[in-house]
């Protein structure tokens, strides 16, 4: 009968073991699964970005170093390593100040405020960072559900043991770049 209760024992532990490691398995995929939102939502506007400053190239020739920037910052995020969420969100933050600063020089021109093609592309971008604040609440809220396990008794145990570790939020640094850019037209 002992050796029955011992069996039991040790097989329910070994069954909330496995429960515990599979909870921190599938919280890690959830983290992967949301950081492949945010990627693919930063690739849209990645790829909108060509086209909305040559829209402005063409009414705004002057205006060289403010589409410069842009079009630099773009191609600096495209450098970010893949895992490095700190040194993404920094660059993509930049991103959107210089953004902020190209519809404020297009508030100049009339006439590319008026242009059917900017404002197709200013609604794709606003669309597309719509869909990349969604991402954004997604991944982080997946982020907290890893770290939790990762630092609470008993699943703590298990993540030492099997190298699960806390992951970083995507959070922008700079409070100023917390702001959408709103343009009115």
């Amino acid at each position: 009968m002992t050796f029955w209760i011992v069996v039991a024992v040790i097989g329910a532990a070994a069954l909330y073991l496995i429960t515990l490691y599979n909870g921190l398995v599938t919280k890690r995929q959830m983290v992967e699964e949301g950081w492949s939102g945010i990627d693919v939502q930063l690739k849209r506007r990645s790829d909108l970005i060509p086209n909305l400053v040559e829209t402005v190239k063409g009414y705004a020739t002057h205006e060289k170093a403010t589409l410069e920037a842009v079009t630099d910052l773009r191609t600096a995020a495209s450098r970010v390593p893949a895992g490095d969420v700190a040194g993404r969100a920094a660059v993509e933050g930049q991103i959107s100040q210089a953004l902020g600063r190209l519809f404020a020089v297009a508030e100049a021109y009339p006439d590319l405020k008026a242009s059917d093609n900017f404002r197709e592309l200013q609604s794709a971008l606003d669309k597309v960072e719509d869909a990349l604040q969604m991402a954004r609440r997604y991944y982080n809220g997946a982020v907290r559900g890893l770290n939790v396990m990762v630092e609470s008794f008993p699943s703590n145990l298990v993540a030492g043991k099997f190298g699960f570790t806390k992951a970083e939020y995507f959070e922008i640094e700079d409070p100023a770049d917390r702001a959408l850019p709103k343009v009115s037209f």
